[in-house]
């Protein structure tokens, strides 16, 4: 009996354990290990919350940490809070101010990083099969199952007051029962222009494009319908200009070679290569001869001789119409997607080093560059992170549009900020007649329409509407159409939109609200005067257009766009008298501040930078010269630094620029002053 006694003890013990480690309950569940997911779990948990993190995969960062290292900027301006930080810790890491050019392993360091802060432990390897809401509308808990061995025995259940779904996907919105969209709205949806089915023209200059050039084939053997469509071509019908349609645009990897041979693994034929795949290609190249491979191949540079290659043209990594079902497919389907587009890429740049009837040139480049020891290690040195550009859409309280981008529609509960260009990638690639009426092939849903300010991301557009969910916010699969997704769409957004989420998840838990009701004028507050969730002074930012800050003297111009925020102020031409723009900070806090000036690139330009700075007690005279400032990556410009001060707390320190020994046009944009124990400026 006493046998018996101690080995039911130790079954009921057992059976404890194991419900324990099957069932979690925390304040916070953050779906997805995306940027915006660590993000959102970091700030959630400096928020005082308990956190748990659900990644499916293995890694944490999403596509930032997947080789997108060659960040899409739009404008720093929009760049705010922890997305910030990050980019300034990318920066200490390489010894700068702040970087958006990384290497992928930095960037998943410091990732977890932020994570090790927190003491928050991820659930790898887990993905949601189930949400189970109560009659109000609340998601009590999500059912996991193991990615790697699915099992209903080792399932678990997270419970949580509030869940934030950073997914590329927008499993947890699905299984929540929200709605959601895939595929392009038509333009009279909305109200648009560039949304829906769209051709572009192949340029006459033959300049940058993702459109076909004219005339191609799209036969096998040329002329013979008979002898079938060639790799890649869709039998689709082309569909009225701005009509709708279930179509995604394409999907690719943001490739990481290198060309250290210390540090290569050269690429070697893929699995089921095909040659045939490629002959597309073959026929562009003969079009449009290349000229200058990563120039062609959009083969961005990254520190460390590494590349983070894009798609570029008319036939490149993109594998434009095989995703559609991706969005809502079985994870199995999704799985064997992947591998279908990592073998399409890796065939790719298979081809352009082997295959004979590729240019010489470009055979011998490709054959200097190889995939990095050093770079995703636990996965044949390939990145685990397709780029899902954009999958489900949620539809929300509010519908971001085109004219959102535009600067048509501004809302006021603005908790993020978009400022790419409206991009998408192609959608199709079909067969349609020129204007004699023969076959040729071209692609279909490119855009590309930059050149408008930065505008304001809606709160209602993170959350779902009231009726159908109140503890879930969106921040990645967000409520916006196909066309003004492709703005919002950038890592740096999503990040932005993670951490609000994050605040807008601790306010409904404080005040017992759904998050439809939470009050956004706090929310906004909190973002702007505790940008990195732990307390600190915050940095002060003065742009050209804060009038209450800034004072001109002389006749200085407004230039829209190209700089820093919405504009900048120049002063073109010579002066007897010199010409001023004055910053002035309200400093709350006395202490070391650290002071940049914001410098874009300009034709005609001043070849030297004249600026002076007043701590309160004396004013120092600096001069710059325009050669030493240098941008790299997707901007014109970057921060300057003008060196450190002890500055009194009021107003009674400033930055002044000056035309002073000017022989160009003069900029004044913006000013940053940063706190030292924020700062990675070096005295």
């Amino acid at each position: 009996m006493k046998n018996y006694m101690i080995t039911l003890l130790c079954i009921l013990a057992f059976n404890m354990v194991s419900f324990a480690q099957k069932n979690t309950t925390a304040d916070i569940c953050v779906y997805g290990g995306t940027s915006s997911g660590v993000i959102a779990a970091y700030t959630a948990a400096k928020s005082g919350k308990t956190v748990i993190l659900i990644e499916p995969g293995k890694h944490v960062g999403g596509l930032s940490s997947g080789g997108l290292g060659y960040t899409d900027i739009g404008n720093k301006y929009a760049v705010t809070g922890l997305a910030n930080n990050f980019y300034r810790r990318i920066g200490q890491h390489y010894g700068k101010f702040e970087q958006w050019i990384f290497e992928p392993h930095v960037a998943e360091g410091i990732f977890n990083d932020y994570l090790k802060a927190v003491k928050i432990e991820v659930l790898y390897s887990h993905r949601i099969i189930k949400a189970v809401k109560n009659r109000n509308g609340y998601i009590q808990n999500i059912v996991v199952e193991n990615a790697e061995k699915p099992n209903s025995a080792t399932n678990k259940t997270i419970a949580a007051t509030v869940f934030i779904d950073c997914s590329y996907e927008g499993d947890l919105m699905a299984k929540a029962g929200v709605p959601y969209t895939v595929g392009r709205e038509s333009n009279a949806q909305y109200g648009e222009h560039i949304n829906g089915v769209q051709v572009p023209e192949f340029p006459a200059n033959h300049q940058w494009t993702n459109q076909l050039p004219d005339g191609i084939d799209p036969y096998k053997i040329a002329g013979n319908p008979a002898s079938g469509l060639l790799w890649g071509i869709s039998t689709n019908t082309l569909q009225p200009q701005g009509s709708g349609d279930k179509a995604v645009q394409a999907y690719n990897y943001r490739i990481c070679l290198t060309d250290d041979s210390t540090n290569l693994i050269p690429i070697t034929k893929p699995e089921g290569y095909d040659a045939s795949k490629y002959e597309l290609l073959l026929r562009v190249m003969e079009k449009k001869p290349w000229t200058n491979l990563k120039l062609d191949m959009n083969w961005s540079l990254m520190p460390n001789r590494k590349t983070d290659i894009n798609n570029k043209g008319g036939f490149s990594t993109d594998m434009i119409g095989a995703n559609y079902r991706y969005p809502d497919a079985s994870y199995q389907e999704r799985k064997d997607f992947n591998k279908a587009l990592a073998l399409h890429n890796k065939g790719l740049l298979y081809f352009l080093g082997n295959d004979p009837e590729v240019p010489a040139f470009v055979r011998a480049e490709v054959k200097r560059w190889g995939y990095p020891k050093d770079e995703y290690t636990d996965n044949d040195h390939w990145s685990p992170q397709p780029y899902i550009r954009e999958a489900r859409r949620m539809i929300g309280e509010y519908v971001m549009t085109e004219n959102n981008c535009l600067g048509k529609e501004r809302v006021a509960d603005g908790v993020g900020t978009g400022a790419y260009g409206m991009d998408s990638h192609n959608c199709q690639r079909l067969v349609v007649l020129d204007a004699n009426g023969k076959a040729q092939v071209k692609n279909e849903g490119d855009v590309q329409q930059h050149g408008f300010s930065p505008y304001p991301i809606a709160y209602r557009a993170i959350v779902p509407p009231k009726t159908a969910c109140k503890n879930l916010l969106v921040p990645v699969c967000l409520s916006a159409s196909h066309i003004a997704y492709g703005s919002i769409r950038m890592e740096p957004v999503f990040m932005v939109l993670g951490q609000s989420s994050a605040v807008a998840a601790t306010l409904a838990i404080n005040t017992k609200k759904p998050v439809q009701e939470i009050d956004v004028k706090e929310l906004q507050r909190i973002l702007a005067v505790n940008p990195l969730a732990d307390g600190s002074t915050p940095e002060i930012l003065i742009d050209n257009e804060n009038a209450a800050k800034v004072s001109i003297t002389g006749d200085w111009k407004l230039k829209q766009l190209g700089g820093f925020g919405p504009s900048m102020l120049y002063f073109e031409g010579k002066s007897e008298d010199v010409k001023k723009v004055k910053f002035t900070p309200t400093i709350k806090e006395k202490g070391n501040y650290a002071v940049y000036i914001y410098s874009s690139k300009m034709e005609h330009e001043s070849s030297v930078k004249h600026f002076n700075v007043f701590d309160g007690k004396q004013s120092r005279e600096i001069f710059i010269k325009s050669a030493d400032i240098i941008a790299s990556g997707q901007t014109t410009g970057g921060w300057v630094a003008l060196g450190t001060y002890d500055l009194p707390a009021g107003d009674n320190s400033f930055v002044e620029i000056t035309n002073k020994n000017a022989d160009g046009i003069v900029i004044a944009d913006a000013v940053l002053f940063v706190p030292i124990r924020n700062s990675t400026a070096k005295k």
